[in-house]
């Protein structure tokens, strides 16, 4: 069975412009890397856990604020790799301030072989992007959910 995330597609409306909320992964596997590598906040859904809780944990443990608002589900996209990303969206009225995310880490051996282990946040940084920048910035795989936000926004 392929492994299932869960996930919110964050989104705020300007002077009748959206911009959605990404995150940039952290570790050195992407430290070099921006288009084609941010995503939503998302991660693994526990066993037995609602899809919209493991979306909401994730998303507060990748950018240190429990998002709230009304959420809408996208659907379910299957990534490159097989695994299953359920998403849903929702529009954020109080300010995110991207510079002060504060995420979870991870721990990894690094360099590899060293035998020296090495903590990473799991996000290093998130921004907030305009629909067109964001289908640049966005991993291949997630593309789709900018584009059925922005159906149901009628845009």
């Amino acid at each position: 069975m392929a492994k299932r995330s869960a996930g919110l597609l964050i989104y705020r409306r300007s002077d009748g412009d959206i911009s959605v909320l990404l995150v940039h992964p952290g570790g050195p596997f992407w430290a070099r890397k921006d288009e084609g590598a941010w995503s939503i906040p998302k991660g693994l859904v526990d066993e037995n856990e609602d899809e919209l809780v493991a979306a909401q944990r994730e998303t507060k443990e990748e950018i240190g604020i429990k998002v709230e608002g009304l959420f809408t589900r996208l659907g379910d996209y299957k990534q490159p790799g097989g695994k299953i990303v359920s998403a849903w969206s929702v529009e954020v009225r109080a300010e995110i301030d991207v510079a002060a995310i504060k995420s979870n880490s991870f721990t990894m051996e690094w360099p590899p072989r060293s035998g020296s282990m090495k903590e990473f946040p799991e996000v290093d940084r998130a921004g907030w992007f305009s629909l067109p920048e964001a289908a640049v910035k966005i991993l291949a795989g997630q593309r789709p959910m900018l584009s059925d936000l922005a159906e149901r926004l009628g845009i």
